[in-house]
């Protein structure tokens, strides 16, 4: 059972990690890889917290700052809609500013 959760988070990892590299075209998409190896990191450090018996108020304060970062993801990209009509990250240039 402990190899089986260490091997389904490890794949989770790795698949988060190639959604990441292979989408950069949509803010959207990176946004929601994002989002999702933040969740991945919650499962490995749950798993480990319960594993060796620590205190849990660390997953407490990981969850609020990865809630902050989702956030903030979210009115960035709201931004970037507003002013340019679409999330391509192509249409994104210094010198268009």
């Amino acid at each position: 059972m402990l190899i089986l959760y260490n091997i389904l988070l490890m794949f989770m990892l790795i698949s988060g990690l190639y959604v990441f590299c292979s989408m950069h075209k949509h803010l959207l998409l990176t946004l929601l890889s994002i989002e999702f190896l933040v969740l991945v990191l919650f499962l490995g450090f749950f798993y480990f917290f319960m594993f060796y018996t620590y205190d849990l108020y660390f997953i407490l304060i990981f969850l609020t700052f990865s809630v902050c970062e989702g956030a903030l993801g979210l009115s960035i990209l709201v931004s970037l809609i507003r002013c340019h009509g679409n999330d391509n990250v192509n249409s994104l240039s210094p010198l268009t500013w």
